[in-house]
């Protein structure tokens, strides 16, 4: 495994945050853009699927209509010492009222041109379900 890398990058979005925080939040919002499905559990343990490939997370923090961080757990679904995380943010800028959505990406994924990528895809995708 490499080192852990924080990457950031924003977009401009054509929605209020508050239309879009429950795709950000919600499994079933996350479901319709991010992975191919989202699992939520009793104990709140959200279990991202792709295709061959499955990840739990737990939700560490979150702020209605604000933001929204999810923490990787390990296979067995326990806390790691230095987890991957990301975290998305909703902000409005006051004067032109536009909204932007701040991703944090932390991981040990190394190619930062390949998961700009793969966030622009992603964000490509969120933009046709709600329309911004």
């Amino acid at each position: 495994m490499g080192k852990k890398q924080l990457f950031t990058t924003d977009y401009e979005m054509h929605a209020s945050a508050k239309l879009l925080y429950p795709y950000i939040q919600t499994a079933s919002g996350l479901a319709q853009w991010f992975a191919t499905n989202v699992n939520i559990n009793a104990e709140k343990i959200f279990t991202f699927i792709w295709e061959q490939e499955q990840k739990k997370a737990a939700m560490h923090s979150f702020r209605m209509n604000h933001y929204v961080k999810f923490e990787f757990l390990s296979d067995t679904g326990t806390a790691l010492n230095d987890p991957s995380w990301f975290e998305i943010r909703l902000e409005t800028d006051e004067m032109t009222q536009l909204t932007y959505l701040k991703v944090s990406d932390y991981s040990d994924f190394d190619d930062m041109e390949e998961l700009q990528e793969i966030w622009d895809d992603l964000i490509d995708r969120l933009k046709s379900v709600v329309g911004g």
